[in-house]
């Protein structure tokens, strides 16, 4: 499975406006794992910027002047998300600029719904934490992820904390430690410590210790919590089907 966690900044908060996307930053994530791929692309937006929204990014119509156009780096940025689910946090914002570029230039369709599914990490919050802050910030502090850098917004740094805030919200343990440190689970906002399993080789031989049944039950059972906080993408499980299954 293929995702891309997606973050804009713009001149301002309107596109119907005028305003537009001055940078786009996307981390790329393949089941589960962030490869490392990312594209980062600033925009030049051949308008003037909101003094509102230099505050919150810091971005200046001076620093993007000999920046490229939108329709320079569409069908790059296209490529890099076509067939991925996107993951944003308060996704009609981010989308809702991207058509808006894209019906400029006429391209597929105007719509990214076209070429992508959208996974809303807001809307995901909200579920899980009815009636509690649940900006990007707030998450990190709930999940434990490092957003010190975050001083002022930016689109790829802002995507890089996204994506880590996705994976903690959806897989739980976000953490794992040896040798009886301890190991982050955040479905239930509890601490799991990880116990040492005494390993005794001798002459060569290596003493494998297997599960108990309990053990195998409880496993199962995180498995498809797992599955169902995260819309049935849990792939550990599909994976134990299909061992069962063989």
């Amino acid at each position: 499975m293929r995702q891309i966690v997606l973050d804009t900044e713009t001149t301002g908060l309107e596109p119907r406006l005028g305003h537009r996307i001055i940078e786009i930053g996307c981390v790329e994530i393949v089941d589960r794992r962030i490869t490392g791929n990312n594209y980062h692309q600033y925009i030049n937006p051949e308008r003037e910027i909101d003094e509102g929204a230099v505050e919150v990014h810091g971005i200046t119509t001076a620093f993007l002047a000999d920046k490229p156009l939108f329709k320079d780096v569409v069908d790059d940025f296209l490529n890099f998300i076509r067939g991925a689910e996107l993951v944003i946090h308060n996704a009609p914002f981010d989308v809702g600029f991207i058509d808006h570029e894209l019906s400029q230039i006429k391209q597929e369709s105007n719509h990214v719904d076209n070429i992508c599914t959208v996974l809303d990490t807001l809307v995901l919050a909200r579920k899980m934490h009815p009636g509690q802050k649940n900006n990007l910030d707030a998450l990190c502090k709930r999940y434990d992820i490092d957003n010190s850098q975050r001083d002022l917004h930016g689109a790829l740094l802002d995507a890089e904390i996204l994506a880590e805030t996705y994976l903690a919200m959806t897989g739980g343990q976000t953490t794992l430690s040896l040798g009886g440190e301890s190991a982050q689970s955040d479905m239930n906002s509890q601490t799991i410590v990880s116990q040492p399993r005494t390993v005794n080789i001798k002459q060569g031989q290596l003493k494998v210790l297997r599960a108990s049944g309990d053990e195998l039950d409880a496993h199962e059972a995180r498995l498809k919590s797992i599955d169902e906080m995260s819309g049935g993408t849990c792939v550990w499980l599909k994976e134990s089907e299909n061992e069962s299954l063989n």
